[in-house]
């Protein structure tokens, strides 16, 4: 059983979820670029005596959509992490985040490590980045794609059941039950059918992103234990291992497993144990 709430930022509301004990270890969870809370379901039942705390970021889940015209930037969501961590009043805790939830962790942490006792990564580790030289390049396309973008309009879902099934289908896919779980917050009913809850501003590209210059001296100040869970079949070695000798004490684990391998029992067993060995420890 999980409990719901939110709370207000920059005049938004913010969607949470909660599982485990209230008196637990809290370890406050980010999921990843077009999931939701949801994501760490699984998780949260391998570890209920945890105290797991999982934010709908902004334009996903229950939570609310940015501004018309308002970029999603990543380091706003960083911005979204220490007003949740200062609404619960927590002055250090330990993060938990996958795929694009562990790169904001990563941007948070390096930006206040006094506030993070520790940090668990699965199939991420710092955000994507544009190489400053073709900087101008990418802002030009992503201009362009962006017009094209704002002029395309939803297709909606005949019934909850075909929304299941393009979960399931889709570039990682995850099994039926996880794409329920995920779809529970995700879907909406309106006139036509049912709708995605994400907001469609999340599909188009960035017109900025950070540097790998800028990338590394954020996880350079990763002084924090950091446990790097990636996934045989997910985002790939190749993309976090030049990144992650960058980072004083992280120590890098592999698992067989998809992309959202803490959606797969066996997979989310391992990371559910390895977790709770060093909350307690």
């Amino acid at each position: 059983m999980h409990r719901s709430w939110q709370f207000g930022h920059q005049g938004r509301r913010l969607a949470v979820m909660e599982w485990g004990d209230p008196r637990g270890v809290p370890l406050v969870a980010l999921h990843g670029w077009l999931d939701n809370a949801a994501s760490f379901t699984l998780l949260a039942r391998l570890l209920p005596e945890v105290r797991l705390i999982a934010i709908d970021l902004a334009g996903h889940g229950l939570s609310d959509h940015r501004p018309a015209g308002q970029p999603y930037y990543i380091w706003d969501n960083v911005a979204e992490v220490q007003a949740l961590l200062d609404t619960l009043g927590l002055a250090r805790v330990a993060l938990l985040g996958h795929s694009m939830g562990a790169g904001v962790a990563s941007l948070f942490a390096g930006a206040f490590p006094e506030r993070v006792s520790q940090l668990f990564l699965l199939d991420g580790l710092a955000p994507l980045d544009y190489p400053a030289d073709e900087l101008p390049a990418q802002m030009a396309q992503a201009l362009l794609k962006s017009g094209r973008l704002q002029r395309r309009a939803l297709r909606p879902y005949a019934s909850v059941e075909q929304a299941v099934r393009a979960r399931m289908g889709g570039r990682w896919p995850v099994s039926r039950e996880a794409a329920t779980w995920l779809l529970a917050r995700g879907l909406r009913e309106e006139a036509g059918g049912w709708y995605w809850r994400s907001d469609l501003a999340l599909t188009q590209p960035s017109v900025v992103r950070l540097c790998e210059a800028q990338i590394a001296a954020f996880l350079r100040r990763l002084t924090m234990p950091v446990l790097l869970v990636m996934a045989e079949s997910g985002i790939g070695l190749a993309r976090v291992e030049p990144l992650s000798g960058l980072v004083p004490q992280l120590e890098l684990k592999l698992l067989a497993g998809g992309h959202h391998l803490h959606l797969e029992a066996v997979p989310a067993a391992r990371i559910a144990r390895w977790i709770g060995e060093r909350l307690q420890a």
